[in-house]
């Protein structure tokens, strides 16, 4: 994970709620924020459909909200006004932060989604390496440390190769040669930069070393 993308999931959970909340309140006029959101609404229904918000008021909008009437179903911002978004945030029926998409070549296409715990950390990481939509690489989090990964190599939508660390250090990764899904092959890393390969043709989970 680059660094642009640790530094956006880290702040998963930064006033997305409360930003909802202000949207709304400064729609109904209920905020000097009124001014600064241009409401859209389904021409044959009158629903809320989008707010377009102007944050830091310089006649830039930084923030679209995509709505059911009330309800925030995301929230698009783009933090340094370059025209392209910086981070997606998805809200589940209780209106409460889902997960929040970002770029990790920080271009505007939006290619992983942090899931965060209730304190906020960073719990998974999902990537689609193509920048396709599709996932192909699953990150999986402790205190914000990477502590083990899976991936799709082929695209086949099996993982096929995973990763686990220690300390933030790449202890081992294992891959899945005969599409059996699980691994048959191992290479495990020692601290000291040792490596040696481990093999489990049996398919029985254990690995015998390859000398």
């Amino acid at each position: 994970m680059s660094a642009h993308g640790l530094k956006l999931v880290k702040r998963h959970n930064a006033g997305g709620a409360v930003l909802a909340v202000a949207l709304m309140s400064a729609a109904c006029g209920h905020s000097a924020d009124a001014k600064k959101i241009e409401p859209i609404y389904d021409k044959q229904t009158g629903r809320l459909q989008v707010l377009k918000y102007d944050s830091d008021g310089d006649g830039k909008v930084d923030t679209i909200s995509h709505m059911d009437g009330a309800r925030v179903l995301r929230i698009e911002i783009d933090k340094d006004e370059d025209g392209r978004v910086d981070r997606w945030e998805y809200y589940d029926a209780n209106q409460k932060l889902e997960k929040v998409g970002f770029s990790r070549a920080g271009d505007g296409k939006e290619d992983a989604w942090s899931s965060a715990r209730p304190d906020g950390s960073i719990a998974r990481i999902d990537i689609s390496l193509a920048r396709d939509g599709k996932v192909t690489r699953r990150e999986y989090y402790e205190k914000d440390t990477l502590v083990r990964a899976e991936e799709d190599g082929d695209g086949d939508g099996v993982f096929d190769k995973w990763e686990t660390y220690e300390g933030g250090r790449l202890a081992s990764v294992a891959f899945d040669t005969l599409h059996r899904g699980k691994p048959d092959r191992r290479l495990v890393y020692g601290a000291d930069g040792s490596a040696r390969l481990e093999v489990d043709l049996a398919g029985d989970g254990t690995f015998v070393v390859q000398k």
